[in-house]
């Protein structure tokens, strides 16, 4: 929902993967500045080959294209640039915890606030839910400004642990050798790179993901003990030793498999419509074809992000249900058998996006919210 932290906006979880379907406009960016790295090693004019037929010396490699790029597979400092991703990477988790806070409190059900009467764009009268600035000012009120970054820590070692562990897997299985897309040519027949540098971004996210899993379970319950004025997850330790005391291992992953389907579909959904956008319907005739290849990517991240919300809803609901939370029993959600009883439940409900917006707010026929 980074781009290692899973809270993070899920288009910019792409990765490398997110850049084999940019189009040419990616492209073309990659393709001159391997052409300055060429140069800059070539002799002399005098001892130049024919322009026509360059030198393969010349061009520059997949590892060291994807070291200039900010990977973190190669080089002599790939350490500091794992640490310079870690420490941006903690800094982004940071300044948007407020906003995630306010999103799992609303996920849950809690709607300590009730609805005002509004009018829609119709004129007529609808009842709308506190916004999320709203909601935060209420925060602040009970817990104080602090209150606002309940369950950081845990979720700034979760966004660490997985870019360190994306950086770490990269130099183990490092991407094979990419060839540069150019042209419409080369697009139309680029779909099997598509579907092999998808193939490699999954596993980076999967495995990601599943280490840095319990870390997530741990900062969700931190973070909805605000709604039963609970204190039994106080810290990273003890809540691990609480974890596996009253549930086992298992307990340590419950909520994985929607959040894995929801990262597989993402990562697939926007490559492959962003490739197909950029190679049939974008035409090199027209003027500004590689400004728009170059948001495809964007774009789509951002529209199969909203398709793929459900699989983050019943996911972080099953990471707080049933473990001794208020937020996780009833009235706020019955206790689920399993995420798919939690998907039907939801469906059911009319509910799979609830927290999707934090603005505009309406309630809803279907809505369960428990109100104070």
């Amino acid at each position: 929902m980074g781009a290692s932290d899973p809270e993070v906006a899920p288009w910019a979880r792409g990765g490398a993967a997110g850049m084999a379907g940019a189009g040419a406009g990616a492209g073309a960016r990659g393709g001159a500045a391997a052409g300055v790295e060429a140069r800059a090693r070539d002799p002399p004019p005098a001892h130049r080959a024919h322009p026509r037929h360059p030198r393969p010396a010349a061009q520059p490699s997949a590892r060291r294209m994807d070291g200039a790029s900010g990977g973190l597979g190669s080089g002599d400092n790939a350490p500091t640039t794992e640490a310079l991703f870690v420490a941006l990477g903690a800094g982004v988790t940071a300044l948007s915890h407020p906003l995630l806070y306010v999103k799992l409190l609303i996920q849950v059900g809690h709607e300590p606030m009730p609805p005002t009467i509004g009018t829609n764009v119709l004129g007529r009268k609808v009842l709308y839910l506190p916004s999320f600035f709203t909601y935060a000012k209420y925060i602040v009120q009970v817990d104080g400004k602090i209150g606002l970054f309940r369950g950081l820590s845990p979720r700034l070692m979760s966004n660490a642990l997985s870019t360190v562990t994306r950086g770490s897997m990269k130099k183990v299985f490092p991407p094979d050798e990419i060839e540069q897309v150019t042209n419409k040519d080369d697009m139309k027949t680029s779909l099997k790179k598509v579907v092999k540098e998808t193939s490699y971004e999954m596993m980076m996210q999967c495995v990601s993901r599943m280490l840095a899993h319990p870390l997530h379970v741990i900062s969700m319950r931190c973070m909805v003990q605000f709604v039963g004025r609970e204190a039994k997850y106080s810290g990273v330790l003890s809540s691990i030793g609480k974890i596996f005391k009253e549930e086992g291992l298992l307990g340590f992953f419950v909520g994985l498999i929607p959040h894995l389907l929801g990262d597989v579909v993402f990562l697939w959904g926007c490559n492959l419509l962003a490739h197909f956008i950029n190679a049939y319907l974008v035409d090199d005739s027209f003027s500004q074809a590689l400004a728009i290849r170059s948001y495809t990517k964007f774009v789509m991240g951002i529209a199969v992000s909203m398709l793929t919300y459900p699989f983050l809803l019943v996911g972080d609901l099953m990471a707080v249900n049933n473990c001794g939370l208020q937020a996780g029993l009833p009235p706020y959600s019955p206790v689920f058998k399993s995420w798919i009883h939690c998907w039907k439940y939801l469906s059911v409900q009319g509910q799979l996006f609830r927290g999707s917006s934090l603005l505009f707010r309406r309630v809803s026929s279907g809505s369960c919210f428990a109100l104070e």
